[in-house]
């Protein structure tokens, strides 16, 4: 994550979480006995109003996995700005090989993204939005990528804030 100033960090306590599971990797260890195989497993948290995290489990069992990946999710929660089910305006975001863009969709548009970035914008509770992954595919780098460019996000208020303007001024430019 960047060291951002709007990235507010949220408690998991009072909060109603979905958890969707983005890729389920199966590593195998080669030893002197044979193969043994664990897995991993990325999972997306989110409330669908906001609030999403991200988290990694690793274990001998898919479920165990899935379990310690929600569990990590839930240490990793940050507020985003959602502004009439869109994002207030393009924002790119980077996060090892993978780049992601997001724009801002009409209403009805609907989440037009590939499957680990629609994972978390969908858990985010964005409903209208185009996006696009560039660079490299692995999920881990494209969720990764998608949160830090929802964490970049500044909604109205923050910009009239920070700039000492009108509201109005802000959407007027």
């Amino acid at each position: 994550m960047s060291t951002n100033s709007n990235i507010k960090r949220v408690r998991q306590s009072e909060l109603e979480l979905k958890e969707k599971v983005v890729a389920v990797n199966r590593v195998a260890k080669v030893t002197k006995g044979g193969r043994t195989f664990t897995f991993t497993a990325i999972v997306v948290v989110g409330d669908g109003n906001g609030i999403v995290g991200n988290g990694l489990g690793k274990a001998g069992e898919v479920t165990d996995a899935i379990q310690k990946a929600i569990e990590d999710a839930k240490k990793n929660l940050v507020k985003v700005p959602i502004l009439n089910g869109t994002v207030p305006h393009e924002q790119i975001g980077k996060f090892g090989g993978g780049n992601v863009f997001i724009k801002p969709a009409s209403h009805g548009t609907g989440v037009i993204a590939g499957g680990a970035m629609r994972a978390v914008l969908e858990s985010a509770g964005v409903h209208d939005v185009l996006a696009k992954s560039k660079g490299s595919s692995n999920p881990h780098n494209v969720v990764k990528a998608t949160l830090d460019a929802l964490s970049k996000l500044r909604d109205p208020y923050t910009v009239s804030k920070q700039r000492n303007i009108n509201l109005k001024k802000v959407f007027n430019g």
